[in-house]
């Protein structure tokens, strides 16, 4: 249930992307407007996670998945009225960042149903949901072709089923720990975790990039090798279905092996190949084997760094922690789609923004080795912070 919920509400979150072509030229947008756009819900979608992981540690996932699943169809179906409209639609992907919110409340709630040595798989297969970018890049332009409000209409419709079933059929794990200080003081508390903020930058990094390339790949298809929307989506499509195979794949190794070292091999693997798509490669077939297995490193990074949480996260913050390191994530697919429309309104050329990616993710790669695989388990690493702070050390 919770992947379902994840699946319908990420492909909700991303209902602008794969349209963003066909509104750019409607409204003549600059490749700046259209990126802020499709950046839009991004933004609103990760910077939620934080309160809605604090929410989902006191009232739990019984009542936050159907709750925010119903709120996500009110902007869903406000986008058949605002099409016309750049500020509207602006404002309307304000609204729908909260389709992007539900991975704070599936990280928890599946956290809590498995022991340590199976969690890095079963969050593996929670995070498969982010296949809702897949599904709506797929999807999205196809239904669109048979009605222009449909992909809308049939959205909101699955949001309205499953906010139904969710009532009914998903279930918190009776002694799962209840905060009961303040949301303020709990995020506040996960905000002085060392480790949240170095898990944070990873995830900014492996899931940023997941994110970056769902909203902005169908633009970059199009605009630089000159596909139409449909094959732009589709192929963006393939993407995100290779980024959602290898993340329960590299949950998996990370029950088996230390989830930094999965992290490590992961981001390397991305760095290299973002510089040879860098160099301009044909499509067919070096740019989509490039693309390809930039994804399934992306996508392995991911289930990794979420590994490595269920590790070094003490239970009873593992919302608050989740909140915060998904904010993190969904902010670093915010940034490079904006950076990219820039680049190439400046340049005419996407090659620099590809080096940036390659740089970034090198440096994730040497942190996650040389300092993430020295990091102790969840309840030591929680009660030495606790112990810091009550001493009034930094």
């Amino acid at each position: 249930m919770a992947t379902v919920g994840f699946t319908l509400t990420f492909w909700a979150w991303n209902l602008i992307s794969p349209l963003a072509p066909s509104y750019g030229d409607r409204l003549e947008l600059s490749s700046v407007q259209q990126s802020l756009l499709v950046a839009v819900p991004v933004l609103v979608g990760s910077v939620g996670r934080i309160p809605v992981g604090a929410l989902t540690d006191r009232y739990g996932a019984r009542r936050m998945f159907p709750l925010v699943s119903a709120l996500t169809i009110v902007p869903v179906l406000l986008l058949v009225v605002v099409k016309d409209s750049y500020p509207a639609m602006l404002a309307v992907g304000f609204l729908l960042g909260l389709g992007g919110t539900t991975f704070a409340i599936g990280i928890p709630l599946v956290n809590s149903w498995f022991p340590p040595s199976e969690r890095g798989f079963a969050l593996g297969v929670f995070g498969m949901g982010m296949g809702g970018v897949a599904l709506s890049g797929y999807f999205t332009p196809r239904i669109a072709e048979h009605g222009e409000n449909l992909p809308f209409l049939v959205v909101a419709g699955a949001l309205t089923v499953y906010a139904v079933l969710a009532a009914l059929l998903v279930t918190d794990r009776p002694d799962r720990p209840v905060p009961t200080a303040s949301l303020v003081s709990r995020l506040g508390s996960a905000g002085r975790l060392r480790v949240t903020w170095e898990l944070a930058a990873l995830y900014a990094i492996g899931f940023g990039g997941i994110v970056a390339f769902g909203v902005y790949l169908p633009t970059y298809l199009k605009t630089w090798y000159a596909l139409d929307p449909t094959d732009a989506g589709a192929k963006a499509a393939g993407f995100a279905v290779a980024t959602v195979v290898f993340r329960p794949i590299g949950g998996w190794l990370s029950d088996r092996i230390h989830p930094a070292l999965v992290t490590a091999a992961a981001l390397g693997l991305v760095a290299l190949l973002a510089i040879v798509q860098a160099f301009d490669p044909p499509l067919n077939p070096g740019g989509t084997i490039a693309l390809l297995c930039m994804a399934a490193g992306l996508g392995t990074a991911s289930g990794s760094v979420f590994a490595l949480v269920s590790q070094v996260t003490p239970q009873r913050q593992v919302g608050s922690v989740t909140g915060i390191v998904g904010a993190m994530g969904g902010l670093g697919g915010f940034v490079p789609p904006l950076v990219m429309g820039a680049i190439y309104s400046a340049k005419d050329s996407y090659s620099i923004g590809f080096m940036l990616l390659s740089d970034l993710t090198l440096a994730g790669c040497v942190y996650a080795y040389g300092r993430m695989r020295t990091i102790g388990p969840a309840e030591e690493n929680g009660d030495r912070e606790v112990s810091k702070v009550a001493a009034g050390r930094p």
